[in-house]
């Protein structure tokens, strides 16, 4: 079986593979050189799923289709390619991770979290406009940019993913279980609403360090996410608005109807938070850089029903543990 470091020091396409960044269910991320430009993330598809035409050519096709994303916070598609039995998509090779800036602190500053949320609505309401529900998003799929731009990744593997099981019936799932929604857990019809969903579980974890919701059984995660109401952010976090409290607490919501209605609701929710710290707080433009990212910490040290889930949760746990979306 192809390891991952063999292919460091190979030539695939235009590309000279370097160091491994990551790897997840699907593809392994490598930082590599082109003929010409500078270093970017590709990502190559593993063998067992290169080896499947009908995955390999669905692969090839969402990414294409979704390099058509031109978003400033969705990372850009620059290349989609085929060499030598190696299917890849190349991207800008980013700064760093939401998952890790949280590995690095175990909390964020609320206008570092607050900015964040701003820019991850804004490219999920331009891609719910064009039609694209994520599936995935958690901390490993928002990255940081060079410039310090928040930007979501891995639209197409979502659409991939949906499309194959749609027509071979294969049991696979689209999601990461401490991240779904329960309509995903429940195997229901989802829209962008389940998106808003994943991003206030990513909001809860980067304001208190947990998920909402933990266990080691999958089964019983998927139930959590169904049945039981998370505890309030700001029993872990007291020094949390109660504003920004209030909007993770709705993108929460059990039932979508109960969320906010799309992310441009969410996107204007959040502008009005901002504007209103402007106006009280020397707010600006919250800092992701390492050394700003430093500053901004010191500066704040001183201030349903289960019978119908069954069957879709199932699914879930069959799945859980070796269909892992690609991360960075």
């Amino acid at each position: 079986m192809l390891d991952p470091q063999d292919l460091v020091g190979t030539t695939i396409g235009p590309y000279r593979v370097g160091r491994l960044l990551g790897q997840g269910g699907f593809a392994w991320v490598f930082e590599a050189v082109p003929d010409q430009g500078k270093s970017v993330a590709l990502k190559v598809l593993k063998p067992r799923y290169a080896g499947d035409i009908q995955f390999e050519k669905r692969f090839r096709n969402e990414a294409e289709v979704a390099s058509g994303l031109q978003h400033t916070n969705i990372i850009p598609i620059l290349d989609v390619g085929q060499a030598d039995d190696h299917t890849y998509f190349a991207m800008p090779l980013c700064h760093d991770s939401l998952a890790n800036l949280i590995e690095q602190r175990g909390i964020l500053p609320e206008p570092v979290a607050l900015r964040i949320a701003r820019e991850l609505t804004a490219g999920l309401s331009f891609a719910h406009g064009a039609g694209f529900v994520h599936r995935d998003i958690k901390p490993d799929n928002i990255l940081i940019m060079q410039d310090g731009t928040t930007v979501i990744s891995d639209f197409g593997i979502a659409r991939t993913v949906t499309g194959y099981v749609t027509a071979t019936g294969v049991n696979m799932t689209i999601g990461t279980p401490q991240y779904i929604s329960p309509e995903q857990a429940q195997g229901r019809a989802l829209d962008g609403r389940s998106d808003l969903y994943a991003l206030g579980v990513a909001l809860y974890k980067a304001m208190t360090g947990d998920v909402p919701f933990t266990s080691t059984d999958w089964f019983e995660l998927a139930r959590m996410h169904v049945e039981q109401q998370p505890m309030a952010p700001r029993k872990k976090r007291p020094d949390m608005s109660a504003r920004f409290e209030r909007v993770i607490l709705r993108c929460l919501a059990k039932h979508p109807d109960d969320r906010y209605g799309s992310a441009v609701e969410l996107e204007q929710e959040l502008e009005e938070i901002a504007t209103t710290s402007r106006k009280t707080d020397t707010f600006g433009k919250a800092p992701v850089s390492s050394q700003e990212y430093e500053a901004s910490i010191a500066r704040d040290s001183g201030s349903s029903k289960w019978l119908l889930a069954l069957l879709a949760v199932l699914l879930v746990v069959a799945v859980a543990v070796t269909v892992v979306v690609v991360g960075r």
